[in-house]
């Protein structure tokens, strides 16, 4: 194995490392590493609250106009449809890191091919996936136990957001492209358009015009189309600072690429899925309770998804920072990224805690008017705030083993946060131990454990160096 060491290589004729102050892309191998991951991380904070808004805005709406069975049907299909998108999302971000790890070691010629690559193969993954779902629906939502109050809701619900599916992968691909380059406006700006039309047409489709749940998967999947389509007319306009051509010939998968996503993004992908999967299991565990439950989980896992997403913005700008120094071979300004993203997490995981503890019960009144779902919402907060030290944790270590290219050890660690543990201590809990919906709900939060701690012993350990950089290959 090739070990890497520390010093900062020399650069040597021809090497472009240095990017054009019109660049879309930055520089993150040499400046202040606190101060270059705050000012990073903040548009990603404001992007992943606004993608999560852009969701919630929907549940909002169906709450108030459609009531308790309206917010299961959005919650439940919801996740179905994010199933698919975390798994585009995974090869999607073993891009982002051949990107940035490109980018720091001077490779901005091969970049094009990748970039090209990427979009041909996440455009044809977003079809495959669209076929299956609308041929597997039946199926999918049986499997589910949606709750009958909701089911005809949650098919409409599923069928049109399914239908609009490459839209949502294809911005979250340009979005990991972006991220790789070290640009963290442009997706901002490209999900702040995506939620401005879905709340109009929220309001239109669902409160004024009476279509219900349906009316709420219109204004989802056009806000979407509409964002995707300006992102893409943006950076063709800006091609030639975005580093992509956009010519038909790059569109061509080149296999060399085709085979390094593909083995990257894989395991990657896996990650993603698993975790969405174990928490179609677990819903479909609270099903069975009834429709009050689901509701509640529903809502619970919305909130808990704006912070999450929050403080993932931190984990969003630490990857495709630990990338590019890890390709420049400056393995100290990579761990001292580490470091910086815990102190960041740790702050935000204490703020987060004051306001669930403080406001639990009130967030839940944003969403709904039952006071079946208000009474639930205690059990939520009580069972779900053990999860928040794990998340801190994750930020830091999990960005590492992202970012550094280790996609098996991701799968690994995933496939125990959530198919052993998030399904496994979710049944204990819930069936074995009696608990009920703060046992399902507990098992749920307990599971990023099973990442959060392999995670940091890994880094921590420091065996990693002697890996050898993706950087090498491209």
């Amino acid at each position: 194995v090739h070990t890497v060491t520390d010093p900062t290589p020399q650069r040597e004729e021809g090497d472009d490392r240095t990017v054009s102050t019109k660049s879309l892309s930055k520089d993150f191998t040499q400046g202040n590493i606190a101060r270059q991951l705050l000012l990073f991380a903040l548009p990603f904070m404001a992007s992943n609250a606004l993608q999560v808004l852009y969701s919630t805005i929907d549940m909002i709406i169906v709450g108030e106009f459609v009531g308790t069975p309206g917010l299961s049907a959005v919650s439940q299909s919801s996740q179905i449809v994010n199933f698919a998108t975390m798994v585009c999302l995974g090869f999607s971000n073993a891009g982002q890191v051949l990107l940035a790890q490109a980018l720091g070691a001077g490779k901005r010629k091969e970049m094009n091919d990748v970039i090209g690559t990427l979009f041909t193969f996440i455009a044809a993954l977003a079809l495959v996936f669209t076929c299956a779902m609308l041929c597997a629906q039946g199926w999918i939502l049986d499997t589910m136990k949606i709750p009958a109050e909701s089911y005809e809701m949650a098919r409409d619900y599923l069928v049109i957001c399914t239908s609009g599916l490459i839209f949502t992968a294809g911005y979250n691909m340009i979005s990991a492209v972006l991220r790789g380059m070290g640009d963290a406006k442009r997706p901002f700006l490209f999900i702040g358009i995506a939620s401005a039309v879905n709340l109009v047409l929220d309001i239109l489709f669902t409160g004024i015009f009476g279509w219900g749940v349906a009316g709420a998967a219109w204004a989802t999947i056009i806000g979407q189309g509409v964002s995707f389509v300006f992102s893409l007319f943006y950076l063709f306009r800006k091609k030639e600072s975005f580093g992509f051509d956009f010519q038909r010939q790059s569109f061509a998968p080149k296999w060399k690429y085709v085979g390094m996503i593909a083995g990257l993004g894989t395991p990657m992908a896996i990650q993603s899925g698993c975790i969405n999967l174990s928490m179609l299991v677990v819903n479909a565990m609270i099903n069975e309770i009834g429709v009050v439950a689901s509701a509640t989980f529903g809502v619970g896992v919305r909130i808990d998804d704006i912070v999450n997403k929050i403080s993932q913005g931190i984990q969003y700008a630490a990857v495709p920072m630990i990338s590019q120094n890890i390709g420049a071979k400056k393995l100290d300004r990579a761990k001292k990224v580490v470091h910086v993203s815990w102190i960041y997490s740790a702050g935000l995981t204490v703020f987060f805690m004051v306001l669930y503890v403080t406001l639990g019960k009130y967030l839940f009144m944003v969403f709904s008017d039952d006071p079946l779902v208000h009474g639930m919402s205690g059990e939520f907060v009580k069972a779900i705030l053990w999860m928040f030290p794990a998340l801190a944790v994750m930020r830091g270590s999990g960005a590492f083993v992202q970012g550094i290219g280790n996609a098996k050890l991701s799968m690994v660690l995933a496939l125990l946060d959530g198919v052993v543990l998030r399904i496994g201590l979710s049944w204990l809990f819930g069936i074995f131990f009696g608990w009920g919906f703060f046992g399902f709900v507990l098992g749920y939060g307990l599971a990023p454990y099973g990442y959060a701690i392999p995670s940091m012993l890994y880094f921590l350990a420091g065996k990693w160096q002697k890996r050898k950089a993706l950087a090498e290959d491209i």
